[in-house]
């Protein structure tokens, strides 16, 4: 049954595509994954050989193939897919987190190499599949955590367009979120201020330096002229380039607004042209 499933999915593959966010900016809360055993399958497709679906497809499975539309909305279990590993303790705050194998390997090296200069590198965040990005979403769409500790967002905005707004400021729609794809860190702390002084701007300093380095590059910059939308400053948002690029650009010929669905709110991803504005209102370099 593997072969035929794989046969079967071969169609939706055809040339090569070549290569960034929008998205997550951020949901500024530490992410709990699953990580229990990770499956290697050497005979799954990687992101190394990129080929794009033709279009969204009903294909349902929980390791899908990179890329295809169910792995760019986050719609599987990376704690099963082959290209996805655990991350050792020694990089975390504590919390179990997932990320794609190449992206850890490059993560190692900045680690190394941050250590080395006198600096800690610690992952606060990783990858959150669709399922957990509903639970945030919509846990903040009804009222029932905070925007930002301090807003009932069902209550302030009771317009949909105004209350997505509001809590895209810092949190992604389901389905729209970069750190969906394994490729996205958040390091440190989840306040800007952290990073204004002290340990937190050295912090900072070394990442804007010697990030690009190992390929990694800060997507939610301050907004300007160079990023007018899309998601606020997130200083400890961190995203692999080499992948999450191919994937962005994926995003923006197969991701449509009016496909975003299936969670409360969905409905204004259209009218605030979530695709444009935040998936891909990602900092240029990150492209």
């Amino acid at each position: 049954m593997k072969y035929l499933s794989w046969l079967l999915a071969l169609p939706l593959f055809g040339c090569t595509v070549d290569a960034p966010q929008g998205a997550d900016a951020g949901a500024v809360e530490v992410r709990k994954s699953s990580v229990s055993s990770v499956t290697r399958d050497t005979t799954a497709p990687s992101l190394t050989n990129l080929a794009p679906a033709i279009a969204p497809t009903n294909y349902d499975s929980t390791r899908p193939p990179i890329p295809s539309y169910e792995y760019l909305t986050g719609k599987f279990d990376p704690a099963v897919h082959p290209d996805f590993v655990p991350v050792a303790a020694e990089y975390t705050d504590g919390d179990p987190y997932l990320l794609h194998r190449e992206t850890y390997v490059a993560f190692e090296k900045m680690h190394a190499a941050a250590k080395a200069d006198g600096v800690t590198l610690t992952m606060v965040s990783a990858t959150r599949n669709f399922a957990r990005q509903k639970q945030i979403w919509e846990a903040k769409w009804n009222g029932q955590r905070l925007l930002e500790g301090t807003q009932k967002a069902d209550v302030v905005y009771p317009d949909p367009a105004d209350r997505a707004r509001a809590i895209l400021r810092y949190s992604s729609m389901p389905g729209t979120s970069r750190h969906h794809w394994g490729t996205d860190i958040d390091l440190n702390d989840l306040e800007n201020s952290y990073f204004a002084s002290g340990t937190g701007k050295k912090v900072y300093d070394w990442l804007t330096t010697n990030g690009v380095t190992y390929g990694f590059c800060q997507p939610y910059t301050a907004k300007g002229d160079g990023r007018p939308n899309g998601y606020e400053e997130e200083k400890w948002h961190w995203s692999y380039v080499p992948l999450a690029a191919r994937l962005t650009d994926y995003a923006a010929s197969q991701l449509k607004d009016a496909d975003i669905s299936g969670f409360d709110g969905a409905e204004a991803a259209v009218s605030i042209r979530v695709l444009e504005n935040y998936v891909l209102g990602i900092n240029r370099a990150c492209r």
